[in-house]
């Protein structure tokens, strides 16, 4: 199989030393295209700025910005089976970005921010040739959240982590996810590493393709 795999976070520049990011770390991205490759699968790694270094085996694609990740994924899905968008994507970036470094103010200070183009939902909707499994980082209403950006998004599968704690999800080596499948159906992986449960994914996310096969047979 062909994987794409999106990890880490993306900046939006504010002014030559500033931007607005997030706390991903990349770690999950990477276990998964680490858990990938060693199923002898084809792996192109589109990853933000992190400081995890890229498994051997993978082609190591590196991006900054919401845009970069955008045009990189679009190119990338031409030749995919799979596409897992574990990137952390910022939701916001400034209006206008200062070319020269702002100075401090004494005064209070207000940034205008606009919408970042929603990358999955720019993907082809219905008919594609390759498979979507997007993630949902959630702090509440785990569920709900994550069902309505399976069907919003049109994804065959998402997978839900709860953020709101500091013991797993971002930065932590661990994590506890629920997949959520188009067919209703959902999966609990529980407390386990990063690369545990990137192991456990790469094998779902193996038998889904190979049900879509089967049906494309029909």
């Amino acid at each position: 199989m062909r994987f794409v795999v999106t990890a880490g976070p993306t900046r939006e520049a504010i002014d030559p030393v500033r931007f607005i990011s997030n706390r991903s770390s990349g770690k999950m991205g990477y276990a998964i295209a680490e858990a990938a490759v060693a199923r002898k699968h084809d792996v192109t790694l589109i990853s933000g700025p992190v400081s995890v270094a890229p498994p051997r085996g993978v082609k190591n694609v590196s991006i900054t910005t919401s845009d970069d990740l955008h045009d990189a994924v679009h190119r990338a899905v031409r030749d995919c089976d799979v596409l897992v968008m574990c990137a952390a994507v910022s939701d916001y970036k400034p209006a206008v970005r200062s070319p020269r470094k702002m100075k401090k103010r004494k005064t209070p200070f207000a940034l205008k921010l606009i919408p970042t183009r929603d990358i999955l939902a720019s993907l082809p909707q219905g008919n594609r040739d390759y498979l979507v499994v997007g993630f949902a980082a959630e702090t509440h209403d785990l569920k709900s959240n994550a069902q309505k950006k399976l069907r919003a998004k049109d994804c065959d599968a998402i997978v839900a982590n709860d953020v709101s704690g500091s013991e797993t999800g971002m930065e932590s080596d661990e994590n506890e996810v629920t997949i959520f499948f188009r067919n209703g159906e959902m999966k609990k992986i529980s407390r386990a590493s990063k690369k545990n449960i990137a192991r456990e994914l790469v094998k779902i996310i193996s038998k889904m393709w190979e049900k879509s096969l089967t049906k494309k047979s029909w």
